[in-house]
C-alpha cells in the first residue's frame, strides 16, 4: 500500500532481543522502507504469530523469502525442459494470479522466490496452485517420456513417499510448505536478494552470478531474464 498524503511518525515494532529502531518521519523513507514501515504497523498482531508458528505465511500479501524444495532434495531441475516449466509456470503466476517477484533462482533441487501477492490475492494459494501444476507436468512427462533415463527410480522414490503421506494419492514431489520467512527490514530485504543470488556461484556453478539462466541475478545487472521480475 502507498503511504498516507499526511506527514507523521509511528512507533515501529520491536522484535524481540533488540533495540528499537529510530522512528524517521514516512517522507523520509524509501518506497519499499514505507511499504514495510507501514504493512508492519497495520499488521502488528501478525508478527506474534509469526513468532510462535515460524516458517509459515503470517502476512498473506507482505514480502516473503521462500524456499521449494523438491522431496528428499531430489535432482530434477537437471533437464532444461524441467527448468522452464517453472519459469513459465512463474510467469503465468506473475501474468494472471496477483504474485509478484523480486528475486528467484532455480537449483537442481529447490527454488527460491523473495516475492509477495498482491491484494485481493493470497500468497499461500498461489504457491498452492504453482507447486501443483508444476509437480503435475513433470510427473507426466517422466512417466510418457524419456528425457530423463532416471525416470523410473524418480518415479519409485515419489511414490515411495506418497504411500507414507496421508493426503497423497500416489506421487509426493514437493516438500510440504514454503519455509518462509517474513521480510521486516530493507537491510533483511538485500540480504535475501543477495542470498538468492549467490546460491549458484556457491555451488560453483557459475563465477559470476549474473551468469546463471535461471535466476534474476541477470535482470539487476540490466541483461533480460526468463521471469518477469519487479527490480528493487
Amino acid at each position: 500500500p502507498e503511504p498516507p498524503g499526511s506527514t507523521y511518525s509511528l512507533p515501529a515494532l520491536q522484535a524481540p532481543n533488540s533495540e528499537s529502531p529510530t522512528v524517521q518521519p514516512l517522507e523520509k523513507l524509501s518506497k519499499l522502507e514505507n511499504y514495510l514501515f507501514i504493512n508492519k504497523f497495520n499488521s502488528s498482531f501478525k508478527f506474534q504469530l509469526f513468532m510462535t508458528k515460524p516458517f509459515q505465511i503470517s502476512d498473506q500479501n507482505g514480502i516473503q523469502f521462500l524456499t521449494i524444495t523438491v522431496i528428499d532434495w531430489i535432482d530434477i531441475f537437471t533437464r532444461k525442459e524441467y527448468k522452464l516449466v517453472v519459469v513459465d509456470s512463474l510467469n503465468y503466476c506473475i501474468n494472471n494470479k496477483g504474485l509478484e517477484i523480486y528475486a528467484w533462482c532455480l537449483m537442481s533441487n529447490h527454488l527460491h522466490l523473495l516475492c509477495r501477492a498482491k491484494e485481493p490475492a493470497h500468497l499461500s494459494d498461489i504457491m498452492r496452485d504453482f507447486k501443483s501444476f508444476v509437480a503435475k507436468k513433470i510427473l507426466m512427462s517422466l512417466e510418457n517420456e524419456s528425457i530423463d533415463s532416471r525416470s523410473k527410480w524418480i518415479l519409485n522414490q515419489f511414490k515411495f513417499r506418497g504411500n507414507i503421506s496421508k493426503r497423497v494419492d500416489i506421487y509426493k514431489f514437493w516438500f510440504d510448505g514454503l519455509h518462509a520467512i517474513g521480510i521486516e527490514s530493507p537491510k533483511f530485504f538485500e540480504q535475501k536478494l543477495h542470498y538468492i543470488h549467490q546460491n549458484p556461484v556457491r555451488a560453483m556453478i557459475v563465477e559470476e552470478e549474473e551468469h546463471y539462466l535461471f535466476s534474476s541475478a541477470r535482470d539487476y545487472a540490466g541483461m533480460k531474464g526468463l521471469v518477469k521480475v519487479a527490480v528493487y
